[in-house]
């Protein structure tokens, strides 16, 4: 397949729309700060040296909790992409002497000031936004909020030309904004790559391995992985309690099988978030009680709001045997030093799309990893 990892491509045969400039908010600096890496070498490579594409940003607040938007470098015709998000809680700031902790409402408002800051005078804006906002609310089913889509069409009123998100909880929101640039891409290759570097010894054939969804809205994500894999795959749904609401939400009574024998296989359970983790906990002694041989679970978010207790515990009993999880968004120092969970860089893929829309070329070849997956799967099985 031919992509963007001989950047040259891009470099020699494309012109940039304009000088590119990178944004990291608070909360995003390491990220950025990769990314950053990442493109600065690309450009030296290809004899367009840059000291550095960041431009630093704060939004300061008054004791009362106002903030405001500051860039401290020129944006002016700069094809500037603003990295925000939205899930870092680690995030704080005084109110009337107390700290509090940003909630994704707080990133959102720091976002929309700093494009205010912009004035207009980027050439175009970009927002890299992995965690989208709003994005778990994705249906009305009764008096309910769309905050997602209402903060799509707001972006796009104040001037955002693309929004970049990874592993939407529901892709269809991109139908508040049809005219606007929206992509959700699915890191499967590197998710793929690191399952294999941290797990030599699967055996990734159709009578060792399986894969499973959580539930029926996890389906897609887990069916493109059945597929590029070619093994089985099986299907968990949920029963829920429709008469009572805990924590924003219907209860889960009880997860429920669908699917061909688990028993001796190797199974992997990927999904968009881990909240609480309750449900993949669930599904993991589900498939460890009908005799898989270890679960592997991934999602994109490890949020784990519950804490890691309930994780230590089911990964000492031989529940679960390993947790992946990309680095879009805050990890505690506690999760990252836990022996069962796995991080998945995305940098390099983050950076590879900002590359690709600066130099206003074809995405495709980036959105599509299934080469790069024929490639690694073919060389794991040593052939």
């Amino acid at each position: 397949m031919t992509n963007i990892k001989n950047t040259e491509v891009l470099y020699k045969n494309y012109n940039s729309v304009a000088p590119l400039g990178l944004i990291a908010m608070n909360g995003t600096q390491e990220l950025g700060a990769k990314i950053n890496g990442y493109l600065e070498r690309w450009a030296d490579r290809n004899g367009y040296p840059c000291d550095d594409f960041m431009i630093e940003c704060e939004c300061p607040r008054f004791q009362s909790g106002d903030a405001k938007g500051l860039i401290k470098s020129t944006v002016r015709g700069k094809d500037l992409f603003i990295l925000v998000d939205v899930g870092n809680y680690n995030c704080k700031y005084k109110l009337f002497g107390q700290e509090n902790s940003m909630s994704p409402d707080d990133h959102y408002m720091d976002l929309m000031r700093i494009i205010q800051a912009a004035s207009g005078k980027p050439h175009r804006i970009n927002v890299i936004m992995p965690l989208l906002y709003g994005g778990r609310q994705h249906r009305r089913s009764y008096r309910e909020s769309l905050d997602c889509a209402v903060a799509l069409q707001e972006l796009q009123r104040i001037g955002v030309s693309n929004v970049i998100t990874v592993d939407a909880h529901d892709p269809r929101v991109c139908n508040a904004v049809p005219l606007m640039g929206f992509d959700n891409i699915m890191p499967s290759y590197q998710v793929l790559k690191a399952l294999l570097k941290a797990f030599p010894d699967i055996d990734v054939h159709k009578d060792k391995f399986m894969v499973v969804s959580p539930d029926e809205g996890a389906m897609n994500r887990n069916m493109f992985y059945a597929s590029v894999m070619g093994v089985d795959l099986g299907m968990c749904y949920k029963r829920r309690d429709y008469s009572t609401i805990v924590n924003g939400r219907n209860p889960i009574v009880a997860h429920e099988y669908l699917g061909t024998s688990v028993e001796g296989k190797d199974v992997f359970v990927a999904d968009d978030i881990i909240a609480s983790g309750e449900s993949m906990l669930d599904i993991a002694r589900e498939m460890k009680g009908r005799k898989a041989k270890r679960v592997f679970a991934y999602a994109t978010y490890g949020m784990f709001t519950s804490g890691l207790a309930s994780f230590d515990k089911a990964y000492e009993e031989g529940i679960i045997d390993g947790v992946f999880g990309t680095n879009l968004t805050y990890r505690t120092p506690e999760l990252l030093s836990r022996p069962w969970f796995h991080e998945v860089d995305v940098s390099k893929y983050i950076a590879y799309f900002i590359a690709s829309i600066n130099h206003d070329t074809s995405i495709s070849n980036v959105i599509d990893p299934l080469a790069k997956i024929n490639a690694l799967l073919k060389e794991h099985r040593g052939l």
